[in-house]
């Protein structure tokens, strides 16, 4: 599933041209890093990368060797592990008179099951016995189909997913590793986790974006503590040229963490001879749809603005008269900083047949913005490839990987 080279022409030719120029020097950097060997790390968000593709096309820029780390959050892991977009069916609760207790549903009092094929359902009756006559009842009465992040609220497949983030919670532990890890291992090599637990490539959930996708983001928060959750969000910022930034808020973690020492507050880590790292050196690519990120990474350039109120202690929003956001602080003071103020479905096609063509490379998979005739097909051929975590393949890896008899058991955990 690629996007055609008519519509990657069309897409680079309708931004701005001060971003067609910064997405150029992130382009001459990325591919500078990759040339001499060096690390490509990414950082996502949740929603919009979901539904642009974006995670689809970072899993195959992980398989093409480009994308060297992601950290993500616990929303976009419970997405991945149900199949990154699915189609839904949602029906009025309240005036079909279905057997739901109004007060769990969410404003509407809608309810949605994934629409599953016969294969799926039978796979999943093993794992989930119960709510199967609702299902059918369901499925024969009037409602609306869509195509939304897979799981999440519908039945069973968003029960199914944090009912086995729990289960797999367990297993991570014994061998100390993350649940992403663990359910990387039995994920569509079309998601981050899968490509990242396929090409032994770490995909790490954040600290400050642990909240999120319910009993998932628990247990990843469980899984392996606080410290070594920051240590490994710190290796992986320590081994990059570039880091780029897809629509993420919460970014404070890089830009004022607390093993980073040249825009964070990793000075007492180093003084206590903890292992640091620093930015200093290295390329941020940030693609964000906020002009006030722009404004401030400008301000910086012509009269270090930022840096100033840093400086003098000074509140940053009132220094700079912008709306300030904490990642922008970091952002704008690091010089290899580019900023990219573009819609992420637009800019990450043209990204990704930038370096196709700059690399040699042979991508499979290029995304298109979802509000086009491509964009549309896209999100249709996820719904349809890109498939939830298979147990029994994950728990069969748990055993190859780590030489270990662990059995899965029969039905998974019930509340």
């Amino acid at each position: 599933m690629k996007a055609p080279p008519d519509l990657i022409r069309r897409l680079h030719e309708s931004l701005p041209a001060s971003t067609q120029n910064h997405l150029a020097q992130a382009i001459r950097k990325i591919v500078a890093a990759k040339e001499r060997g060096g690390r490509v790390v990414v950082v996502t968000g949740s929603g919009p990368n979901i539904h642009e593709g974006v995670t689809t096309q970072i899993a195959e820029l992980i398989r093409k060797g480009v994308v060297d780390g992601v950290i993500t959050s616990s929303a976009v892991i419970a997405h991945e592990m149900a199949g990154t977009l699915d189609r839904v069916k949602r029906v009025e609760a309240g005036a079909e008179d279905l057997p739901i207790s109004t007060a769990m549903l969410p404003r509407g009092r809608i309810f949605e099951i994934t629409v599953l094929s016969a294969a799926q359902r039978m796979e999943l009756e093993k794992e989930v016995p119960e709510g199967w006559d609702l299902y059918d009842r369901m499925s024969g009465i009037p409602g609306n189909l869509v195509i939304k992040a897979a799981g999440n609220m519908a039945w069973p497949v968003g029960l199914r997913t944090e009912r086995l983030a729990r289960e797999i919670a367990g297993s991570a532990s014994q061998f100390g590793a993350s649940l992403e890890q663990v359910a990387g291992l039995g994920a569509s090599p079309w998601t981050m986790i899968g490509a990242g637990a396929d090409k032994n490539v770490p995909v790490v959930v954040s600290i400050p974006q642990l909240v999120g996708g319910g009993a998932v983001g628990i247990a990843v928060a469980d899984t392996i503590s606080t410290a070594r959750r920051a240590r490994l969000v710190a290796d992986m910022l320590a081994g990059a040229d570039v880091i780029i930034e897809s629509a993420i808020a919460l970014s404070q973690e890089i830009h004022d963490g607390p093993f980073e020492t040249y825009t964070g507050h990793g000075i007492w880590a180093a003084w206590d001879h903890s292992p640091t790292y620093s930015l200093e050196g290295k390329t941020l690519v940030r693609i964000d749809l906020d002009p006030n990120l722009e404004r401030a990474w400008e301000m910086e350039r012509q009269d270090a603005e930022v840096q100033n109120a840093v400086n003098q202690g000074l509140p940053k929003t009132k220094r700079t008269g912008i709306p300030f956001r904490m990642e922008m602080s970091g952002f704008a003071r690091l010089e290899g900083s580019i900023p990219v103020t573009a819609d992420i479905g637009v800019v990450w096609p043209v990204l990704a047949s930038a370096l196709e063509k700059a690399l040699s490379l042979k991508l499979d998979f290029v995304s298109a913005p979802q509000e086009t005739e491509e964009g549309r097909r896209m999100r249709e051929w996820i719904t349809q490839e890109v498939v939830y975590v298979n147990r029994a393949t994950m728990y069969a890896e748990i055993e190859r990987r780590w030489a270990t008899r662990v059995e899965a058991p029969k039905v998974s955990v019930t509340t």
